[in-house]
């Protein structure tokens, strides 16, 4: 491990990334990752010492029509990071997102880098791994439907197509490393590969049968809808 000076994001003396405490002020310290550059920071730091890049902060704040959190069954509060508008639970760490702020982070690396700031600075307040089980809609209260985000990223998702999505502490920051390692794209381009490799077979069977003018819809985004939002939107569909 390469050990760095860095400074205290509390006072800002000059302080050995291998510390978990500062020996001038005794805040307590946690290192991450830089979002942009990936140098490495102590979290709470307004600005990466290598880049620059600043570091948004989160703002927690009170709704009036917020729904409970499908595990604990904690009133969820709004968090802004941001352009981003989320909900979370404070006890679990559990996160909810509206579909189009969901569609934002996977399509947007500053809103990417964001989240992942924030997931930097709460990680110990993450409660014990979710128990496997069907959890309520924090809109509508019926039951959501889980899946594998984008069929390949190990990462299972609670999904209500109408409202949202759920996920538990540290799920959203796996998607966000599962999008930027390029895994998304790779799906986008299974699933072209999957709609081309079905209309051949449709052409084939439609020759076969001496059928002209046939023609098949599939609810799958066609090969023209390339874009990344067009691909989590077909999630919601």
């Amino acid at each position: 491990m390469n050990v760095e000076a860095l400074n205290c994001p509390n006072c800002g003396g000059a302080v050995s990334s291998d510390k978990t405490q500062c020996e001038f002020c005794r805040s307590r310290l946690k290192t991450m990752a830089c979002p942009k550059c990936l140098g490495l920071m102590f979290v709470g730091c307004e600005y990466c010492g290598h880049c620059g890049a600043k570091m948004l902060k989160a703002e927690i704040s009170a709704l009036e029509n917020a729904g409970d959190c499908p595990r604990c069954k904690s009133k969820l509060a709004g968090l802004q990071i941001g352009d981003i508008g989320l909900q979370e639970c404070a006890r679990c760490g559990g996160l909810w997102s509206a579909p189009d702020m969901f569609e934002s982070i996977c399509a947007d690396g500053e809103n990417q880098s964001a989240v992942l700031n924030f997931a930097g600075g709460r990680s110990e307040i993450a409660g014990q791994p979710a128990q496997i089980s069907y959890v309520p809609c924090p809109g509508c209260k019926q039951l959501m439907n889980r899946s594998n985000f984008a069929r390949s990223s190990g990462v299972i998702i609670d999904l209500c197509k109408q409202h949202g999505v759920w996920f538990d502490a540290e799920e959203l920051p796996k998607i966000i490393a599962f999008v930027r390692q390029g895994g998304l794209e790779k799906a986008r381009q299974r699933e072209k590969l999957e709609i081309k490799e079905e209309r051949d077979r449709l052409r084939d069977e439609v020759r076969m049968a001496g059928i002209n003018g046939r023609r098949f819809s599939t609810t799958r985004p066609s090969e023209e809808e390339s874009s990344v939002t067009s691909f989590i939107s077909f999630l919601f569909d």
